[in-house]
């Protein structure tokens, strides 16, 4: 008896989906037809496709329906400059080859081109996909809320570069959801390029982002993967915080203003196989003390960093506020004015099982042939922390008097304060290995190319 019931219910769980199927239907509409009252009306599975044209409105998509265009950005969907452009109030929903366009600029009314703001039990369907749309507009690009198992898949999504950084939204934007996907986007002259906020067990992969605040944004999340991704023409390319467990791997900056990488408060994790290249502040936005970082570690301990390239930063990487208990070896310090800026009166020995870092100032020999330096590496000394606490020391760094306290400091050990010391120098910088092809420097679209050459000033101001 009881199989038997069993049996009816799976029966009738079969039935009922199958009936689904059946009465699903394919909708064709014109930019004559009432996009809205077809929203409405149709029935989950239903796939909605639009010719090309114009689609003026701001919509409310509560079924669970696949709305799309036979090309992509033959369909337009305009807002018309307030409001939403499309608000989604269920998770089983496909947007598809859509061209979103002058949505609302209201910041504090979270006005989006793709809006979803309601925890929706996603346990009983399979999940949200967006992909192939193109977005333009003022505020956010996508913001997504309480949403779980959701695809953000080869979206292109453009700001307006005519308003401050600060007035413009991001350009992907999500907030309490997980295990997630964002995949090969392209977002610039937003604000920021991801924004991941209280999330966790996501995925950020081979997504591009250019002329932006912060290319990559994290706050309050952990467990997430950033791999792969290209940012360039930004203040910062990751701007990473207050978060934990972390893997950010095989991921590229080039041409950052402020920092190559800025972790903040980030506990328990691994930044590895990352190329950091050309991190440097504008003449005209020079100030005493600001300096480009191509790897700005803040208040953050327990982490391993590990074959990394930094390349050409005004600072390589700069510790401060307890960032310690590190594991720092295998990276390539390329170039560098300054390599490491780091003032603490504790030790820190960057090296594991007998292999430091390389370093492109290093002068020391290897006379076993083995690839190890036979001199320790001390990439800071006393003087270093002296220009650091006191900037205006810099005018007199090529004095006698700073050579002679150098060279006393070399004499006499005992001297020279506690400080970053690598004790097995590599003689010539370790390969990214597989992770090279995957950090390609990015060709500029036939859509933004001339205008993101002549715009990186104006996309950065605030």
């Amino acid at each position: 008896m009881q199989l038997f019931k069993k049996s009816l219910a799976i029966l009738f769980i079969i039935s009922s989906f199958c009936a689904q199927q059946v009465s699903a239907q394919e909708i064709q509409l014109s930019p004559d037809d009432d996009l809205q009252q077809a929203l409405n009306s149709s029935q989950n599975g239903d796939v909605i496709t639009l010719a090309p044209g114009s689609y003026f409105g701001n919509f409310i998509v509560t079924k669970q329906v696949t709305l799309r265009s036979n090309e992509r950005g033959e369909a337009t969907i305009d807002a018309q400059g307030k409001g939403h452009a499309l608000v989604l109030k269920n998770s089983h929903i496909t947007l598809e080859n859509l061209n979103i366009i002058n949505w609302g600029d209201d910041l504090t009314e979270q006005n989006s081109g793709i809006y979803s703001n309601e925890k929706i039990d996603n346990n009983k369907v399979p999940e949200l996909i967006i992909k192939n749309n193109l977005l333009t507009g003022d505020g956010f690009g996508i913001w997504l809320n309480h949403v779980t198992k959701a695809k953000i898949i080869n979206n292109k999504v453009k700001g307006n570069i005519k308003l401050r950084s600060a007035d413009r939204g991001n350009g992907i934007q999500v907030a309490n959801v997980t295990h997630s996907y964002v995949y090969n986007n392209e977002v610039y002259e937003t604000r920021d390029g991801v924004y991941v906020i209280s999330s966790q067990n996501n995925i950020i992969e081979q997504n591009t982002m250019h002329h932006l605040r912060y290319g990559v944004h994290y706050m309050y999340s952990y467990d997430n993967t950033v791999k792969n991704n290209i940012a360039y023409s930004t203040r910062a390319g990751y701007a990473l915080m207050s978060s934990r467990r972390l893997t950010i791997t095989g991921n590229k900056t080039t041409d950052s203003e402020d920092y190559g990488f800025l972790l903040n408060f980030i506990t328990q994790s691994t930044f590895s196989y990352n190329h950091i290249k050309g991190v440097w502040t504008k003449p005209e936005n020079k100030v005493l003390g600001r300096d480009g970082k191509g790897l700005f570690v803040y208040n953050s301990g327990y982490n391993t960093i590990k074959h990394n390239i930094i390349d050409t930063a005004e600072i390589g990487i700069h510790l401060t506020a307890g960032s310690e208990k590190i594991k720092i070896f295998g990276n390539s310090f390329i170039n560098n004015p300054t390599q490491v800026k780091y003032v603490s009166n504790k030790k820190q020995e960057w090296s594991k099982d007998g292999r430091g870092n390389y370093w492109s100032n290093y002068l020391g020999w290897d006379m076993g042939n083995d690839g190890i330096g036979d001199t320790i590496f001390e990439p800071n000394d006393g003087i270093d922390k002296l220009v650091w606490q006191y900037p205006e020391m810099k005018m007199i760094m090529d004095s006698p008097a700073i050579l002679i306290l150098r060279w006393v400091q070399r004499q006499f050990p005992v001297l020279k304060p506690p400080g970053v010391k690598d004790s097995f120098p590599l003689m010539s910088a370790p390969s990214l290995s597989k992770n090279e092809q995957a950090v390609t420097a990015p060709t500029l679209t036939k859509s933004n190319s001339a205008q993101s050459t002549n715009t990186t000033s104006a996309s950065l101001k605030e």
